[in-house]
Parts: structure tokens; sequence; C-alpha cells
């Protein structure tokens, strides 16, 4: 059923749901305690397969392909709604197999997705886990703590500041290496910290090439800015859903919830990708000189993206919530693959401690 045949332990199942048909990993007793795991970008379940097998007994681990992404049905993201249309797939999923609460962990685009469940239906969340989250207030545009757009547009966020020959190569399939926008390229350079190598290369680098490509799919639509860098986000696709200027306003909401869910927020120390000086961002590519035109620091400065999920959380456990921020040295975008004989047993007393009565 799946198009990359997943490890033995792993059961691969096509779900309908109300809203669409998802394609999902399984591991674990159905009655278990269940346990949700969102992928990020440029991905698929395929990276959570390690993370499934290692669950300790009694827990039912389930990864599903977000929309727009792997073996899932193919439908547009409306990115207007920030994160919702995932948060409104995943709860629905989550009804079709019977889990009216359930503990979730999302890595990078998936803890995105984490904080918008977190402000919406806090009630349904036992614990939750992040993994170099995207922060609280968008990918990108941004310029201090408390999320202040750069520009009125948002310009510097969303589909625009998509490499485009990446999405081109997603999309023709390319698993050499030659070209420097090679998704194999960008997988060993800034998804782990390199010279580390996955041994399931080849099914990882599958579940990258997995991702929906077109102007309303990746990297979205995008919109001429008379704001540097000259592009604002546009209304479809995964890079405008993170845009600021449709998710930031989440952030009072998963304060303000009355529920709040224990969270534990891991990270690499030497990410490239989410940073406080991102490699992907548009503050630190002009300071660089790699974008011209940068309007200078005060204006365009790299968007403090570690600081600003540190920010929101302080204030979360101000609130009554609570959070533990664990950093793993030598490590980079995805703790989970690089270092999981320090990332499982983390996870592991974290979703012990939240188990239900």
């Amino acid at each position: 059923m799946a198009s990359i045949p997943p490890l033995p332990g792993l059961e691969s199942k096509l779900v309908q749901t109300p809203r669409l048909n998802q394609h999902i990993l399984l591991r674990g007793p159905s009655d278990g305690v269940p346990v949700l795991l969102i992928h990020g970008n440029a991905s698929s379940n395929t990276f959570w397969e390690e993370t499934l097998l290692a669950l300790p007994e009694g827990y039912c681990g389930i990864a599903p392909d977000l929309r727009g992404y792997g073996d899932t049905e193919d439908k547009l993201i409306d990115a207007t709604r920030g994160c919702m249309d995932w948060v409104d797939d995943l709860l629905c999923l989550m009804d079709t197999l019977g889990h009216p609460r359930f503990h979730v962990a999302g890595h990078s685009l998936g803890g995105s997705v984490v904080w918008a469940l977190l402000a919406t239906a806090p009630e349904r969340v036992l614990s939750a886990t992040v993994i170099c989250p995207g922060s609280p207030f968008g990918f990108g545009g941004t310029k201090d703590l408390e999320g202040t757009p750069c520009t009125p547009d948002f310009a510097g966020s969303g589909a625009g500041i998509v490499n485009p020959e990446f999405a081109r190569l997603i999309g023709e399939g390319y698993r050499a290496s030659e070209h420097p926008a090679a998704p194999r390229t960008v997988m060993n350079h800034f998804y782990w910290k390199p010279p580390f190598h996955h041994p399931r290369e080849e099914a990882l680098l599958s579940g990258v090439l997995s991702q929906k490509i077109g102007p309303q799919k990746y990297p979205g639509d995008f919109i001429p800015s008379p704001h540097w860098p000259g592009v604002a986000p546009g209304r479809w696709g995964p890079a405008n859903a993170l845009s600021p200027k449709y998710v930031g306003q989440s952030v009072q909401q998963m304060i303000s919830a009355l529920v709040k869910p224990p969270i534990l927020w891991v990270r690499g120390a030497e990410d490239q990708i989410v940073s406080d000086a991102s490699l992907f961002d548009m503050g630190t590519l002009g300071r660089l000189g790699l974008v011209p035109g940068w309007p200078g620091e005060a204006a365009f400065p790299s968007q403090p993206m570690v600081g600003q999920t540190r920010q929101v959380l302080r204030r979360y456990a101000t609130a009554g919530g609570f959070f533990r921020e664990e950093v793993l040295t030598d490590c980079g975008h995805s703790p989970h693959l690089e270092k999981p004989e320090v990332f499982h047993p983390l996870f592991h007393a974290h979703l012990s401690s939240a188990r239900p009565a």
C-alpha cells in the first residue's frame, strides 16, 4: 500500500475520513495509548519509522502522511487558514480511529502544526513534544521576540522564499547529487549535521520526493511586494501556511487556553534550518550578501526563531503550563533521527509522565 516499503513491524494503511483518504503507519495495539507523530516539510511519515518501532509497550503509534505529502490523497492546502487544514485533518483522523485524546509529537513543520493544535484543541492532547519546531509566530519575516513583522505584507515569508530549483527537482524525482539544489544534498547538509548519513538514506530521500509539487501545492503561490526581498505570501500551499501572516494569531490562543498539556521541546544545538540565524531565513541570507538589496539589520534582521519559541513557552508556563527544553549537542535539525539513543528516553519519559488516568 505504501509507495515506500516500511520497516518490518509497521503496518501501512489508508484511512478514509470525512475530509480525505489519509495514509498512516501504525505500530502497537489498537487499544493502546495513542501517540500521533507529525512529520516536517519535504518529508513524510517515513521519517518516523524508528520512533514508532521504539515506542514502549502499551502505546499505539500513528504516523500519517500530511495533506500535500506522501501517499495521502492529494488535496490543496488553504494557507489562509495557517496550519488549520492539517489540524482539522488530524483531528478527523483521530476521531475516525476512535482516539478522543492522544499524545502528539511534531518535527519541524509538524511542530508548527502542534502549536496550532494546542491553540485550538488542547483538551484532546495528553502531552506535546516539539522537535526543532518552527517558531510559533511562523517562518520568516519577523524581527523580534514578540513576532513583529518586518513589513506590513509579511514580505520575506511564504512560497516566494523557497528555492524554485529545489521544488522543481522534487517534482522530477531527482535522486542524484550533482545539482546544488538536489534534494539529497539539501537533506544531507541541512536535515542533520554533516557528516551524518542515515542508514535508510534512500527511503528518507523517497520521503522528501513524495512532496506534492505545483503552483498551488509546494511551494505555492506568491505575490509581488514593494518591500525587500520583493515577494509576499500567497494563499495556497505549505510554505504560505507557515507564514506569520496566517499563523501568528494562534500564539495568544495557546497561552490563554484553559487546558495546557505539558510540552517537551527538543532541538539540535547546530540546527541550520530553525535557529536564530537560519540559513533559510531572508534576514540571514541578506546579511551574508546572498540576497541583494538587504535593507539592513534594523529593518530586516535574522528571525530569532529559537528565542521566539522560548519566549512563547515561558509565557505559556507563566499562564499555568509546563515546558522543558532539551538541547542535543553535535546535532542538527532531526534529533530523533540523528541521536535516537538520546531522544527516545527523553520522549518516553515525557509520555509516561502524562499517561491518562
